[in-house]
């Protein structure tokens, strides 16, 4: 059987100068894990609106199951300005109060995270005391906690932050991000300091950091495991991060090795850098083959 995933959080359109692209991490995660093989749902909120519908429509066409999704009547679907005048620099103007920051907790959701073998996360969804109060009673779920930081000025809390990872079993972060956290807690930004500390004072048991064109790498156990990345011809680097987790987590879950797992996961987020948009289709056989493997 396929393993079962579940990601919380936004849903959302980002907004290009020239074009609409249908977005959000988490939701972004969901639909990479979908087509390499595993068994998503996706916790969020759209507004009854022409963003809304359009958004299902979207994730239908990947046969995505949306039934955990709910609909806000009053809160419309969230959107982003997306500023990539720097391709490998963008930045993000989130709309806020939008839907998916009233996401509410009920018997359905909370059965999926508790029957999950992966639950995943991130601190922008709980921006907003409702959804934040229902991703806090989802964490006392028992399944295995992801942490994906993806800390979006100005909507992070380190107060929620560090509550989070007292639930995380696996954090993933970004240098920027690194740095960010090592100056809240008032250490020096090394990967193995900040690490140490995270590993040591939260139930954390791995840290992912990746590294954007260098790769990324593993903490685990006090060792440090590393991989340089892909060189590829870079379209956008729009949810490569994403793409990188998705991979990331399917190749944790099928108890691969540290190596391992870095090296598909810096695969799909190299592949996705290739392509226009953060969830192109394809398969897995794809990005092997872009990476010569």
């Amino acid at each position: 059987m396929s393993k079962k995933v579940v990601c919380f959080g936004e849903m959302l359109w980002d907004c290009f100068p020239d074009k609409e692209i249908p977005g959000g991490a988490p939701m972004n995660v969901a639909l990479h894990l979908k087509q390499l093989g595993l068994d998503v749902q996706m916790i969020s909120r759209l507004g009854k609106d022409a963003y809304g519908k359009k958004y299902l429509d979207f994730i239908q066409s990947y046969d995505f199951d949306h039934t955990l999704i709910q609909t806000d009547e009053e809160h419309a679907t969230g959107t982003v300005t997306v500023h990539n005048e720097d391709s490998e620099n963008i930045r993000y103007t989130i709309v806020s109060p939008v839907a998916w920051d009233f996401i509410e907790l009920n018997t359905d959701n909370k059965d999926a995270v508790s029957n999950a073998d992966a639950f995943i996360f991130g601190s922008l969804a709980i921006r907003n005391k409702s959804s934040w109060e229902t991703l806090y009673q989802l964490l006392h779920q028992p399944t295995l906690k992801v942490f994906d930081i993806n800390l979006r000025a100005p909507f992070f809390d380190f107060e929620k932050i560090e509550i989070m990872l007292g639930f995380t079993d696996i954090l993933k972060i970004n240098e920027d991000e690194l740095e960010i956290v090592a100056d809240y807690f008032g250490i020096a930004p090394e990967v193995k300091a900040c690490c140490n500390l995270l590993t040591t004072h939260f139930p954390v048991k791995m840290v992912c950091i990746t590294l954007g064109s260098k790769g990324a790498m593993i903490f685990q156990d006090g060792k440090i495991f590393q991989h340089p990345g892909y060189k590829v011809s870079v379209e956008d680097t729009v949810g490569s991060g994403d793409a990188f987790l998705a991979g990331f987590i399917k190749s944790y879950l099928e108890e691969k090795t540290p190596d391992e797992i870095l090296q598909f996961a810096c695969a799909m987020g190299a592949f996705v850098a290739t392509k226009e948009g953060g969830t192109p289709k394809y398969g897995e056989s794809e990005v092997w083959k872009l990476v010569g493997l």
